[in-house]
């Protein structure tokens, strides 16, 4: 196939198209290189990709109507991957401007490409963020998410609400992917793994908020990406048992649109992290105990019983293989 996919320098968007060009898909990406964090560590993700033969590479910002809009007409993808996004939940509250513009006027130029140009499936990226403030464990996407905590995950559910609207009125296929705390090689220097493993190696502390009491699903980006790649294949229709009268959030009957989690379905407390990162590198961490900070939930817990009746899969690397190999990643790139 022709797959677009957008955040291709990105953590979890050079992992899937890495997968899909394995396979042999020919894959365009798209991403501007933006400066939220170290522009070589993107430019690295990309050499990866760039010297396949079937991948294309688009230097353009979902921001940009204009340039989205041209790729699409010049590319003509049959589906479509939606991973670009203004990351980081922090950074948010201090430039809502940038999120909205990215995330959502971003998202909305995606919509309209596919509209425009015929594509027969779009995949995109949601959040476990928008569970909010809901405390029933495991989350489920059949229960209701209206309650976000942060500027971040209701732009993820604006995002799936845009995509029901289009997948309804223009009859696109959409599928929202809701990752849960995604962790591993090549991943984002502003996420707590990286920051705990460059903080250790320098005998610096570590800041442990909720003094590492909570817990969450981390996921490995490997099991993230073959959950996108096997998702892609499958292409939602409208649910035969959707019920207006009682309507189920994470399907429809009206529209061909689909939402799952995406997540280890074993929860792990941030201590137990610690620790495992602590014999990865065989040092302990020096650890600052801190409050819960704001807009963070205390547990986060995965049901993706959804996803393996769809697609037949469901994460499966343990958090002591995942970290030891974001690790040996790690010393080999910084050396």
């Amino acid at each position: 196939m022709k797959v677009l996919i957008t955040g291709t320098a990105g953590f979890i968007g050079s992992h899937v198209a890495a997968k899909l060009l394995d396979r042999g898909d020919h894959v365009i990406g798209i991403d501007n290189l933006n400066d939220y964090y170290d522009v070589n560590l993107k430019k690295a993700r990309l050499a990866r990709l760039s010297d396949r033969a079937n991948y294309t590479h688009v230097y353009a910002d979902l921001a940009d109507r204009a340039a989205i809009e041209a790729a699409f007409a010049t590319h003509k993808p049959q589906r479509v991957v939606n991973l670009a996004a203004q990351a980081g939940v922090r950074y948010a509250a201090k430039n809502p401007h940038v999120y909205v513009s990215s995330n959502v006027t971003g998202f909305l130029h995606i919509l309209e490409g596919c509209r425009h140009h015929g594509v027969e499936h779009l995949v995109f990226a949601s959040t476990s963020s928008v569970y909010g403030a809901n405390t029933a464990m495991p989350f489920s996407e059949h229960e209701s998410t209206e309650h976000p905590l942060t500027l971040y995950a209701a732009s993820k559910k604006a995002n799936e609400q845009m995509a029901h609207s289009y997948a309804h009125l223009y009859g696109i296929p959409c599928t929202g992917l809701r990752f849960f705390t995604v962790y591993g090689p090549w991943g984002r220097p502003d996420m707590a793994l990286f920051l705990f493993t460059k903080a250790m190696l320098a005998g610096e502390p570590i800041k442990v908020f909720n003094h590492g009491k909570h817990k969450r699903s981390f996921t490995y980006v490997d099991d993230i990406a073959e959950g996108v790649v096997r998702t892609l294949d499958v292409v939602p229709d409208k649910s035969a048992a959707w019920n207006g009268n009682d309507p189920d959030p994470a399907s429809s009957g009206v529209a061909p649109y689909r939402i799952y989690n995406i997540g280890n379905e074993q929860p792990v407390q941030l201590l137990r992290y610690i620790e495992v990162l602590e014999q990865c590198l065989g040092c302990k961490a020096k650890m600052e105990m801190l409050p819960l900070q704001a807009g963070d939930v205390p547990d986060t817990e995965a049901d993706v019983s959804a996803l393996v009746e769809a697609v037949g899969y469901r994460p499966q690397v343990s958090v002591e293989a995942g970290v030891a190999n974001f690790v040996n990643w790690y010393r080999e790139y910084y050396g």
